[in-house]
């Protein structure tokens, strides 16, 4: 797989990423998500599911790997694999996220899984706690779902910490989620330090259901901002296991356009983040190995602007869109 620059960071990135939030914790939203991990949550057996995933994107060429402090054990799993597979700082790019606490104790019937907080007491001590695992391989550390309502674009204290921890070697970003993506995006590019942009890039949810933020991911990128797509997939929406009778139509058109390109559903999904003139990143989600290697396939011809004209209509509303993301069970 070919490598490119993310954003104008110099930091070295595939065009396919692998997102670390489905197969390091028990409990995640993914649809399927349990028959994913056979129900089998012991720490060993999770250590090594997620090895023989990253073991296939590796394989497959893939350089960008993105974890959370609230994934569950991501960062420690992924530093046991770079260690083990003995993988140095400069073959790949490494990116992790602040601001969520991970809460759910290891059950997939928690409460709570996760807490967002985004002070700068939080950020300082998970950002110890990232760097205790990943050492010299964190190249980007994010803002986890940055959103107006958690004002983190308007405390000074966190900003002033953003901007040592760049001075430091670190790039720094923010992912944002919710109906107003491009609003909180347009808001980061108005913060600058010594006359550019604080922030090195973006990661934002795109997909065939929810596009509104291509605008200002676009402009994010003109500005020389990194953009990462994550929930191409919509959370398993946009796959085989959609079995919700109110997509049946958008699941057959899809279907269609898989058997015309002669590709699978989920790799077309991909391929429409993929051609996005804005996108250096699209992260797979994957959880197995068979969904890596499916999602590879995007990387073959799985887009053209016939799909373009075909599945332009699947885009709903944002508000709801996420409106039934947030009802996705934990799994």
């Amino acid at each position: 797989m070919r490598e490119t620059e993310l954003g104008t960071t110099a930091l070295r990135v595939t065009p396919l990423g692998l997102g670390l939030a489905a197969v390091w914790r028990p409990g995640y939203i993914n649809l399927g998500h349990a028959d994913d991990l056979a129900a089998d949550y012991a720490p060993s057996a999770m250590e090594a599911r997620a090895h023989r995933v990253l073991d296939a994107a590796w394989a497959g060429g893939v350089r960008y790997f993105d974890a959370a402090r609230s994934y569950g054990r991501a960062e420690a799993f992924l530093s046991s694999w770079l260690e083990r597979r003995e993988i140095s700082p400069d073959q790949v790019t490494v990116g992790s996220k602040w601001g969520y606490v991970y809460t759910a104790g290891w059950r997939v019937d928690a409460a709570a899984h996760e807490v967002k907080e985004h002070s700068a007491a939080v950020l300082r001590r998970q950002l110890a706690e990232t760097r205790a695992l990943l050492g010299a391989q964190l190249d980007l550390y994010q803002i986890h779902s940055a959103t107006p309502e958690s004002g983190v674009l308007d405390d000074a204290e966190v900003i002033d910490e953003l901007t040592r921890l760049r001075a430091d070697g670190v790039r720094v970003g923010l992912s944002v989620s919710g109906p107003t993506q491009g609003e909180t995006i347009h808001r980061a590019l108005t913060i600058e330090r010594d006359g550019r942009p604080l922030f090195n890039a973006v990661q934002a949810t795109w997909n065939l259901l929810e596009p509104s933020a291509g605008p200002a991911l676009a402009a994010a990128r003109a500005r020389g901002l990194g953009v990462i797509v994550k929930e191409a997939l919509a959370n398993g929406r946009l796959t085989e296991r959609n079995s919700d009778p109110a997509f049946a139509d958008g699941l057959a058109r899809l279907r269609e356009e898989a058997a015309r390109l002669g590709t699978s559903v989920d790799a077309v999904a991909l391929g429409a983040a993929l051609a996005q003139p804005w996108a250096d990143v699209v992260l797979s989600g994957a959880a197995t190995v068979e969904q890596i290697r499916s999602n590879l396939a995007a990387m073959r011809g799985a887009w053209d602007d016939e799909a373009t004209r075909r599945l332009s209509a699947l885009a709903v509303a944002p508000a709801a869109y996420w409106r039934q993301r947030s009802a996705l069970p934990w799994n």
